[in-house]
């Protein structure tokens, strides 16, 4: 079985992307996964916002798929809101909807 594809994608006018990469690197290390993996993709225009169906930096993509889905926010260069498993919002996802993300992934 392979790693698993890991992206994070970040607009540089939201300054949570710095924290949203060491968080990712922390759970691929205790995933026991190569941090170093991580393929970091800057979103600039609103064209490849839309391309990448980009809703707001940080968004973490594992396989292809956002470990948040969201399919009701438009695309844009914009910081993102996330909402943690107890109901706070917040700049960066929950650390548990990535291991479950990446534990998803290394099933398959």
């Amino acid at each position: 079985m392979s790693a698993p594809r890991v992206e994070l994608l970040w607009w540089s006018g939201c300054p949570s992307h710095g924290k949203a990469r060491t968080m990712v690197e922390q759970a691929l290390a205790e995933a026991g996964l190569d941090p170093a993996g991580i393929e970091m993709l800057q979103i600039v225009t609103e064209d490849e916002a839309a391309r990448e169906r980009f809703v707001g930096s940080p968004t973490i993509r594992i396989d292809g798929r956002d470990i948040v889905p969201d399919d009701r926010t438009p695309t844009a260069l914009t910081c993102r809101l996330y909402y943690r498993r107890d109901g706070r919002p917040s700049p960066l996802p929950d650390p548990a909807d990535l291991r479950d993300a990446l534990a998803a992934a290394n099933r398959r």
